[in-house]
């Protein structure tokens, strides 16, 4: 893809960029065949001009080779640039920091600071870093040490936000004092965990600005077509699912109807998130195109386009 040059190249790529902000959650591939097809469903997604994607990591970073190599690929065969995740359990300060550095040396230019899933029976070491917000700490450490190297430049640091309680946060008010605390570390934006119910997102933002919270918050969204995968991400998250989408799915003839109720249902959660003033959305796609791109096109991001310097969006 050819950058703009022209000033009626500039003028037509700065208006595109007032749509929503768009992004993609992308996971390593665990072997040299799903790379492949990895790479298609990259350039696949890549049409729609996203403006990130991000590379999630497991938990002590146990896959680190394969999130470099998809973070490589990312970076230099393709236009887009990638948001690492980088999780706190399991990792002592010093390999977080070597992680970091390593990511900053190979072009990484925003991470998505997370504490990552704590297995149960694990103990914590007392170099480990037990929660994000010392994470975003230890991003911002780092990049003043790199300063020179960076140009006076700076990295673009995310953390996560759940308009439904965390699993283990005693209560909401407790997970909004800790995004809180996540920004006034240096976090720049959050990307929430999924949520099924539009009035979760908007209270979420509604306490967040109320309390004193600047940066966006970008909803995520899973395209609802699997059930299963539903029911999968109900278990981990702690999130209800909606008993009418799981019905419908459910008593669907085929994959493909099964395909067409979640879609539209999912398009119908998201238009009325932006509705609400969302700033743009985030699709975790387990690595699969196909269902996102179906979200994409019956969505049509541009309804939702900034027209005046007003918008806020």
């Amino acid at each position: 893809m050819t950058a703009p040059t022209t000033l009626p190249e500039l003028e037509a790529a700065v208006t595109a960029r007032r749509r929503p902000a768009l992004s993609y959650e992308l996971f390593p591939a665990r072997t040299d065949t799903t790379f492949e097809r990895l790479r298609d469903t990259i350039a696949q997604l890549e049409t729609t001009a996203p403006d990130y994607v991000s590379v999630t990591s497991r938990t002590g970073h146990r896959n680190l080779a394969r999130v470099l190599e998809l973070t490589d690929h990312v970076l230099h065969e393709t236009d887009l640039r990638p948001l690492v995740h980088v999780t706190s359990i399991g990792s002592s300060r010093a390999e977080l920091r070597t992680v970091i550095e390593a990511l900053l040396d190979r072009g990484v230019r925003g991470i998505l600071a997370l504490r990552g899933d704590q297995e149960e029976g694990h103990d914590l070491e007392d170099d480990e870093i037990p929660f994000a917000r010392p994470l975003v700490d230890l991003v911002r450490e780092v990049e003043r040490a790199r300063t020179a190297a960076l140009a006076g430049g700076r990295m673009s640091v995310g953390v996560a936000a759940y308009p439904h309680r965390h699993p283990e946060s005693p209560t909401s008010q407790h997970d909004l004092e800790v995004l809180l605390a996540k920004e006034r570390a240096g976090a720049d934006f959050a990307i929430t965990q999924v949520f099924f119910d539009p009035a979760e997102y908007c209270a979420l933002i509604t306490k967040a600005r109320e309390a004193g919270l600047r940066m966006p918050v970008i909803p995520g969204f899973v395209p609802a077509t699997n059930p299963r995968r539903l029911e999968r991400l109900a278990e981990l998250s702690g999130v209800p699912l909606p008993r009418d989408l799981m019905h419908s799915l459910e008593t669907a003839r085929d994959e493909a109807e099964q395909r067409r109720v979640g879609v539209r249902w999912s398009v119908d959660l998201i238009a009325r998130v932006l509705d609400a003033g969302a700033p743009g959305l985030h699709l975790f796609t387990f690595n699969r195109h196909a269902e996102s791109l179906d979200v994409l096109e019956t969505l049509d991001l541009d309804r939702w386009s900034a027209t005046t310097t007003g918008d806020d969006r």
